[in-house]
């Protein structure tokens, strides 16, 4: 029987042993009415972390972004962020059928906003155009191979925009804390509002958080509700959340050595491509292939699972459930695909 070594994303980690006991003891309450304990403990961690006033408890990443839009920004306001942020790209319009928001898309192939072009578009408010209303960043850059925002760029950033808004997606801001040193709250203090995932690298089955001052999370759960996204006793979620923020956030190093691995591998067996493996500071090796589709596809059939975030592009992320002796099959099957194979 072929091992099979999936490298989709990380949102297939399942939930550990601790978790799921964490999960069955659990003491709930109707979080409706702001009554479940456990969520409230977790809320009130993650917004401690953060060293933000408040958090909100969501069933998703995406809902996290979208009540974050909603707190930020009008119908019909611009909000300013890379073009292959998540926010843009892979939440199926949902900016613009929940928010009434409108994209001023300026280039992040580094993962960070090209400065020059965002005090182009802020200066474009002199010149009878939409004015810019918030900001939109995304650390850890999923597009760009899950390249983590250096805090000076992120200081800049924020200089250049005054006091507008900042939202930080954060789906994977632990493996940025990882990556480079700079704690939670660091990278947190320039943000109005900062959304995490607890369901992709730190290996919690559901749920993302968003903090920041205690007025806008007052209006978070009223956004959250409207979303459909409010929970009664989801205690027992929130105390494997609290079990990741506990115990899993070191470990991310692990994924980060494994995907650099991963990422040499792909530049060897892919030279044409001139993907540079140092690029590779996470968990997500990414990069362009003109044949990117059916390289996916081929190395689905020898039983490594990878997927494409466009025509051109394929990513391969690691996580909870990918070992060493996977990667290892990774360089095997790799080592099976001639240059013909990947090229024709």
């Amino acid at each position: 029987m072929t091992r099979r070594v999936d490298l989709r994303s990380d949102t297939l980690t399942q939930p550990t042993p601790a978790m799921r006991e964490a999960m069955a003891a659990a003491v709930v309450g109707d979080d409706g009415y702001h009554e479940d304990p456990t969520v409230n403990e977790l809320e009130y961690r993650f917004a401690q972390l953060l060293g933000k006033e408040a958090a909100v408890f969501v069933p998703s990443g995406v809902m996290g972004n979208q009540i974050a839009l909603r707190l930020l920004a009008q119908p019909g306001d611009v909000v300013l962020c890379g073009r292959h942020q998540h926010v843009v790209g892979f939440e199926v319009g949902a900016a613009a059928r929940n928010s009434g928001v409108q994209f001023a898309c300026v280039d992040d192939a580094t993962g960070a906003l090209a400065l020059d072009e965002v005090r182009e578009a802020l200066a474009a408010e002199d010149d009878h155009q939409v004015a810019v209303s918030a900001v939109s960043i995304e650390n850890t850059h999923m597009y760009a191979g899950g390249a983590p925002w250096e805090i000076d760029d992120l200081a800049s950033l924020s200089a250049v925009i005054g006091d507008r808004p900042l939202h930080m997606d954060g789906a994977r801001l632990f493996n940025a804390v990882v990556a480079t040193g700079v704690s939670a709250r660091e990278y947190a203090a320039p943000a109005t509002t900062v959304m995490a995932c607890l369901s992709k690298g730190l290996g919690a089955p559901v749920g993302s958080l968003l903090a920041g001052p205690a007025a806008l999370m007052t209006r978070a759960r009223t956004e959250r509700k409207r979303l459909g996204g409010a929970m009664r006793q989801a205690g027992f979620l929130a105390a494997a959340g609290l079990v990741a923020l506990d115990t899993m956030v070191d470990r991310l190093a692990e994924d980060h050595a494994r995907a650099r691995r991963l990422a040499e591998l792909f530049a060897a067996s892919f030279p044409e491509s001139g993907y540079d493996p140092g690029t590779c500071r996470t968990n997500i090796v990414s990069f362009d292939h003109p044949r990117a589709r059916q390289i996916v596809a081929e190395l689905a059939l020898r039983g490594v699972q990878g997927d494409t975030v466009g025509p051109t592009r394929m990513r391969f992320v690691t996580h909870l459930g990918v070992s060493d002796a996977d990667v290892e099959t990774v360089a095997g099957v790799l080592a099976t695909l001639t240059p013909a194979a990947s090229l024709r």
